[in-house]
């Protein structure tokens, strides 16, 4: 049998993380400014400071989706040092 690195979990981590993030991408997209008229939603709060948030959390989301191991595949510490003694 195959053994993957990352299980069912993993991949529903970053998936959550990639929703996340497109949540925060959009909540910064909107119509900008131009020369003929002046657009002061550009500089609202939900774009310069909740969406990047939103949008960090979501790459922080996906990191820990990445880097995390699942219950039953962990070793424990103590047969993981026999590994290595014995290699």
């Amino acid at each position: 049998m195959k053994e993957f690195a990352f299980d069912r979990t993993n991949y529903l981590l970053l998936a959550i993380g990639m929703a996340v993030v497109i949540i925060g991408l959009i909540l910064m997209s909107g119509s900008g400014s131009s020369e003929e008229a002046f657009n002061p939603e550009i500089f609202s709060a939900l774009r310069i400071k909740v969406a990047p948030a939103v949008t960090f959390a979501g790459f922080a989301f996906i990191v820990y989706g990445i880097m995390h191991r699942p219950k039953d595949k962990e070793v424990p510490v103590e047969e993981q040092q026999e590994k290595e003694v014995q290699a």
